[in-house]
């Protein structure tokens, strides 16, 4: 199972008013969060374990002005990092970027493999899109080391460009 969302980007974008994570549009996040947690815990509870806890997936797509937005700068996307770690690991801190920008594409995986989490910016025009496009796509496991094979093996498999 997999829980898939994007909060409207004008809060985070470059041409917005980069209200960051804390404007209106962007708390959606934390809703996705919210509902990733309860589903997780409801089935721990009904004594499910690792894979089988669900959703095991989360994917969260947005804008790359999600890289730079928050104050200080560079913080709204390592809060949108630390708040999925911690969904796996609750004391988890990502530390931040400052003062250099974060990278296109990045990953997190534990040692023990039991959570990996993927990012990558993508342009829509190399998946048949008549426009260039950058879209930040972020894949996490909840149960494996499978979200960089996703987001970069698995593409990379199909031909795609960055």
């Amino acid at each position: 199972q997999i829980i898939c969302g994007g909060s409207p980007c004008q809060d985070l974008s470059v041409a917005g008013a980069r209200a960051g994570l804390s404007g209106e549009r962007s708390g959606l996040f934390m809703e996705q969060i919210r509902i990733v947690k309860e589903m997780r815990a409801a089935d721990i509870q009904c004594g499910r374990t690792g894979v089988d806890v669900r959703p095991r997936w989360m994917c969260w797509e947005n804008v790359p002005g999600a890289f730079s937005s928050g104050t200080p700068k560079y913080e709204d996307f390592r809060i949108v990092l630390e708040e999925i770690v911690r969904i796996h690991k609750p004391r988890a801190a990502i530390p931040s970027s400052y003062p250099y920008a974060w990278p296109d594409a990045g990953d997190i995986t534990f040692d023990d493999n039991t959570f990996s989490l993927a990012w990558r910016c993508l342009d829509a025009q190399y998946w048949g899109v008549a426009q260039r496009r950058k879209r930040i796509f972020l894949i996490a496991d909840f149960a494996g080391p499978m979200a960089p094979h996703i987001l970069f093996d698995a593409l990379k498999d199909l031909g795609t460009h960055g």
